[in-house]
């Protein structure tokens, strides 16, 4: 930084931003002319129309966005550096947590569509095993359901998770109608995990 300061008053001299006052001391150029511009049109630009970020982002920024509610609950949390199913590892009071992170738009028909490959949820995983279905709401909002490893095998015995065998995936619909979440169809409400970290204990 020293260095960087020391280039720019070199370089700019008088209109510098920065004066050296004493070795490795610096303060704001009270000698510097500030430009003003004169602003004719004081309408503000349209806004373009906002971009759905693409899969591999938005991935990635749900497993940070689940990792930060965890850490403000007071889990220890991170992102697990390779890849091996289950996204971040948590623990609190003694007690390890695995959970796999799927994030998904909004969709043409009003719902959130995941998919996950059946080898990971065949795998056996140390710890409590959750998966967290994070929703980036059109408004910029997020919610997440966070459903624990036998809840998800309830979900798929009773057709509430389709299977989907042609690509050797489950796939989970969630639908928000009038205030209220399901799974699968509208008559799989599953509120009781909406936003309810408390479910990860």
């Amino acid at each position: 930084m020293n260095a960087q300061l020391i280039t720019e008053i070199n370089a700019k001299g008088e209109q510098a931003t920065f004066i050296k006052t004493a070795p490795a001391t610096y303060d704001l150029n009270p000698n510097r002319e500030i430009t003003t511009v004169s602003v004719k049109n004081t309408k503000k630009p349209a806004l373009a129309p906002k971009k759905k970020v693409s899969g591999g982002f938005t991935g990635k920024a749900g497993e940070h966005y689940v990792t930060s509610e965890l850490l403000f609950r007071g889990y220890n949390a991170s992102i697990m550096s390779v890849d091996v199913g289950m996204d971040i590892i948590a623990t609190k009071d003694n007690k390890l947590f695995s959970l796999q992170v799927k994030t998904s738009n909004l969709n043409a028909q009003n719902s959130y569509i995941f998919d996950m490959r059946k080898v990971a949820l065949e795998r056996g995983y140390a710890g409590n095993v959750f998966y967290v279905f994070v929703m980036l709401h059109p408004d910029s909002r997020k919610s997440s359901v966070i459903l624990p490893a036998n809840k998800i095998d309830e979900l798929v015995h009773s057709n509430a998770i389709k299977d989907v065998q042609a690509l050797d995936r489950f796939r989970v619909y969630l639908k928000i109608r009038n205030g209220k979440i399901f799974i699968g169809t509208l008559d799989n409400p599953i509120d009781y995990y909406w936003n309810n970290w408390d479910i990860i204990k």
